[in-house]
């Protein structure tokens, strides 16, 4: 990853990173009780990574903070202001980069990048140009700009999903499952550029994951999700020494090949 020059043309201080709050913010589908009573709050800078089973309400927690999802009760908080109030929401720049990439497969790479920054007349085209070039370069990706995304492989596209993330110069990155699909290497590689990216642009980051290494290994702090309630929040030290046994079981989960899992059918 290239990191000679500075994306952003303000300074950190200019633009600090943001906190986020969770107050006892509860989430329904119907009857379905999705989010139960979430307290939390993530410190400006901070990298933070919430964990969980499938279903247990990880990516509707992270769309709370968008305005995608609206509380049933409770509220999310972002730099002081409400995140359901889009005129408020306004005030801070945040970035997702979701779980497929979510490119527009019309367009090519740098299209994807100069999107944003056309729609909301963000300078001349050269300035745009520059923009973009800069963020390709900082993933490496300085000569993908004339392919589509359906010429990348997978580990790719989700560096040109963070790329056009960094065009936005948020203040708050938010990743949905961004090391799934990817074999080991590249799982890494993405892990080390959320890390690089904190460090040279001061942003905080959210990073909703299955991944245990990149839990392990980048975060400052990591939430666990279980069926709707966050059952601990703690440094990656400390939850490998958890001793709750759904801790322990999400971390090192056993196979047992003896166990039957399937009905034969009856002639």
């Amino acid at each position: 990853m290239n990191s000679d020059f500075t994306l952003n043309p303000f300074t950190a201080e200019e633009s600090p990173a943001v906190g986020v709050t969770f107050e006892k913010l509860n989430k329904q589908f119907g009857d379905l009780v999705v989010l139960k009573n979430i307290n939390l709050q993530i410190s400006p800078g901070e990298i933070f990574v919430l964990m969980g089973p499938s279903g247990s309400g990880k990516s509707v927690l992270l769309k709370h903070i968008v305005g995608l999802e609206a509380p049933t009760s409770g509220r999310v908080v972002v730099d002081c202001q409400d995140a359901a109030d889009p005129e408020t929401r306004e005030d801070v720049r945040m970035a997702m980069v979701f779980q497929a990439g979510a490119l527009f497969n019309s367009l090519s790479i740098y299209d994807n990048l100069a999107l944003y920054l056309r729609e909301h007349r963000f300078g001349q085209e050269s300035h745009i140009r520059e923009k973009v070039m800069h963020a390709l370069q900082i993933l490496s990706l300085e000569a993908t700009g004339s392919k589509f995304p359906a010429e990348l492989s997978g580990g790719m596209r989700k560096r040109v999903a963070i790329a056009r993330a960094l065009v936005m110069e948020p203040q708050l990155m938010l990743y949905d499952e961004p090391t799934s699909e990817l074999d080991p290497i590249m799982a890494a590689t993405i892990s080390e550029i959320i890390a690089s990216l904190r460090h040279e642009y001061h942003v905080t980051s959210i990073v909703v994951s299955h991944d245990r290494d990149l839990a392990l290994s980048i975060a400052d702090r990591v939430g666990l999700l279980m069926d709707g309630n966050l059952i601990t929040v703690s440094t990656p030290a400390e939850l490998k020494t958890n001793p709750d046994v759904r801790v322990t079981d999400f971390l090192n989960p056993k196979i047992d090949l003896h166990k039957p899992r399937f009905k034969k059918l009856e002639a």
